[in-house]
């Protein structure tokens, strides 16, 4: 959620990142900004006749002390109750209208992220290693895990349906192995704790980092409970301090989480329809950072370079891009995505996105530090991204390390977690 502020004092940089978005339309900007003059004046109001009640309840009280008649003051008091009431129930009427507007603006955007309309403009702004040359034709992961017998999709749509799917024998030892490997490279070495949390969560979770409401048709829901499975493990893992304020003496804080994550895919008919990379169920390691505003920048830039450690040390070649502001989520302010090279798909494909919040989603889960003892707590900034992906990493792993006779190479760096 941005700082009201902005919709009282800046209503025309509202409309102007939401015409970079491409997302002119969402809100209607006249009648939010008409919805926050009514708040505001119905606040004034109510701050008034609580101040008169009060004025009149002392003199009530002076002229009870001196045996003096108070029928005329006892009756406005009656007045001024009542208009409190009324003016209170309007001004809860009108929050709920104003919050659930405000709710559905997205957040500012950085000026380092170029304008566009799609991941077509999207920026690259590095490579690492070299494509692998093979003196074959590289084949799909899903061709090779379906010959060999390690990726089952038609069991997998009869237990679920499309986009669900069954690993066996090899393929899931391997991302065992992968999300081992991811999680102690992390902690061991880019200073993250492990957390595991849960896979179901409460609305008030997923309004704090930004999935509800505007976005709610998109994840799978248990209505009954109201409860809902988790899009990635940067639900659980922000919202551990939702409501809370943190001592600035214990920023930052890193936190990373493994978790099946479970996605609608709405909109994404006909799109990768076979294999890993668009699927409703997926594993993946998470990795969320808690930090002080002015360090947030610097944060999000060894953010992605512990994302991109992992494919390093799996020697698979990846380009990071930043994405423009229309491709850019409406939670994020900047975000890179750093995508892998699938020889047998012949394209890159996502594989980590790493976005910085500022305070966007602490305001809405109301998470704050105080930067020291004695000071006026503050909203902090918050950021995640994908450590990797583990049902993508597999099948970059499976096409990268593929042979002519359709077997598939361990990583050196696998081979130890192989081996337990």
């Amino acid at each position: 959620m941005i700082d009201p502020k902005l919709i009282r004092d800046n209503l025309d940089l509202i409309s102007d990142v939401l015409k970079r978005r491409n997302m002119k339309g969402v809100v209607n900007l006249q009648e939010l900004g008409g919805i926050n003059d009514r708040r505001r004046a119905l606040i004034t109001r109510a701050d008034e006749l609580r101040e008169k009640r009060n004025r009149v309840s002392k003199e009530i009280g002076v002229r009870k002390a001196k045996k003096e008649d108070a029928a005329d003051l006892m009756a406005e008091m009656q007045g001024v109750s009542e208009g409190i009431r009324e003016t209170e129930k309007e001004l809860e009427k009108i929050n709920e209208k104003f919050d659930d507007m405000a709710l559905s603006l997205p957040n500012l955007l950085d000026a380092s992220v170029p304008d566009g309309l799609g991941e077509e403009d999207n920026a690259v702004v590095r490579t690492w290693g070299e494509k692998p040359k093979f003196d074959f034709t590289p084949r799909p992961h899903f061709e090779i895990g379906v010959e060999h017998n390690i990726l089952d999709f038609e069991r997998g749509v009869k237990l679920a349906g499309a986009r669900f799917y069954v690993y066996r024998g090899l393929a899931a030892r391997m991302e065992r192995a992968i999300i081992n490997f991811m999680l102690d490279l992390h902690t061991r070495e880019h200073g993250y704790t492990e957390v595991f949390g849960p896979f179901i969560v409460n609305d008030e979770s997923m309004i704090g980092t930004g999935q509800y409401p505007k976005f709610k048709d998109e994840y799978y829901r248990i209505d009954r409970d109201g409860l809902s499975l988790i899009p990635t493990a940067e639900v659980p893992l922000t919202n551990l301090y939702r409501d809370e304020i943190i001592e600035g003496e214990n920023l930052p804080i890193y936190v990373t989480m493994q978790s099946s994550c479970f996605r609608r895919e709405a909109g994404s008919a006909g799109k990768d329809t076979r294999g890993l990379i668009r699927v409703h169920q997926f594993q993946k390691v998470e990795l969320v950072k808690f930090v002080e505003p002015e360090t947030s920048m610097d944060e999000l830039e060894k953010l992605t370079a512990a994302a991109e450690e992992v494919l390093k040390r799996l020697n698979l070649h990846y380009r990071v891009v930043l994405l423009c502001s229309a491709d850019t989520s409406a939670a994020s302010c900047k975000t890179y995505d750093i995508e892998v090279w699938m020889p047998g798909l012949e394209r890159y494909v996502e594989i980590s996105s790493c976005s910085n919040f500022l305070d966007y989603q602490a305001r809405r889960a109301r998470i704050r530090y105080r930067k020291s003892k004695g000071e006026k707590p503050a909203l902090l900034h918050t950021l995640n991204g994908s450590g990797l992906a583990a049902g993508r990493t597999l099948a970059a792993v499976m096409e990268n390390y593929q042979r002519a006779d359709g077997a598939i190479e361990i990583p050196e760096v696998l081979k130890p977690y192989m081996e337990r």
